[in-house]
């Protein structure tokens, strides 16, 4: 049985790939940086930003809350801090809502050729 070399999944990611991920710029992210408690990403000895799944998880959501549902920087700091676990599953169901929606446009596509 030839040698499989194991998957080596990036557990870290700079900002400019996480504001690319998200579509944002960097300054962006930097800015909401400063302003949630829960978005506080690591920092190496260069002091450059290193996110996790999770601090990553946090932009997506600060910037569903802002962008797309249209709160202030101080109405999404609010939801997140009256109701976290419920803003966190509403923003998981339109997530997954937009992946279905994905998924079905490209079904239709390939039936439409």
């Amino acid at each position: 049985m030839p040698y499989k070399q194991p998957k080596i999944e990036k557990v870290l990611f700079s900002i400019g790939e996480v504001a690319q991920m998200i579509g944002v710029e960097t300054s962006t992210v930097r800015y909401w940086e400063n302003r949630f408690e829960a978005l506080k990403p690591q920092k190496n000895k260069k002091g450059n930003r290193l996110f996790t799944l999770e601090d990553i998880e946090q932009v997506k959501l600060i910037n569903y809350l802002i962008r797309e549902r249209g709160l202030t920087i101080k109405g999404a700091k609010q939801k997140l801090k009256e109701n976290h676990e419920e803003t966190t599953l509403n923003f998981e169901i339109v997530k997954r809502l937009q992946e279905i929606k994905q998924e079905l446009l490209e079904i239709r596509d390939k039936m439409e050729t």
